[in-house]
């Protein structure tokens, strides 16, 4: 399985609107930039539309659900405000890019901070991390 985000402009423009022709211009791009050798060897050409904000969110809470289970691991928790829920989607949504970018976006701003207070002990076993957002960042503190 491998992704791309060729024809993006095209799925983008049209939104939706008529599926056939957003095929017909998106495997152009396709046939455009692969040699006929590489695109005979793929099973099958999927094509995603562009993800909406809500469905972004979804994705945030999968993606919480992976932390707190790590968490918990430590015997830590997890509480996250509808606040950082809609930083991190808004952090992370790029309509071009699809999820990719909420995945780094998780990373930069949430899970690379705890990482840093996890190693100098600022949460101990049994604590709750909580996470909220205000003044365009994210905030850690024991819940």
């Amino acid at each position: 399985i491998m992704t791309s985000n060729l024809g993006s402009q095209v799925i983008q423009e049209l939104g939706g609107r008529d599926d056939e022709e957003m095929r017909r211009q998106v495997m152009e791009a396709v046939r455009a930039h692969f040699r006929p050798e590489f695109l005979n060897r793929v099973d099958e050409l999927l094509i995603f539309h562009t993800l909406s904000l809500a469905q972004i969110k979804a994705i945030v809470e999968i993606q919480l659900k992976r932390v707190e289970k790590r968490l918990v691991e430590r015997k830590l928790g997890l509480e996250v405000t509808d606040a950082a829920k809609d930083f991190l989607a808004n952090e992370g949504y790029d309509p071009v890019f699809g999820a990719r970018p909420l995945k780094r976006a998780v990373q930069r701003v949430l899970l690379d901070p705890l990482a840093r207070r996890l190693l100098e002990h600022e949460f101990a076993e049994g604590d709750t991390v909580r996470v909220d957002a205000a003044r365009g960042e994210l905030i850690l503190s024991k819940g």
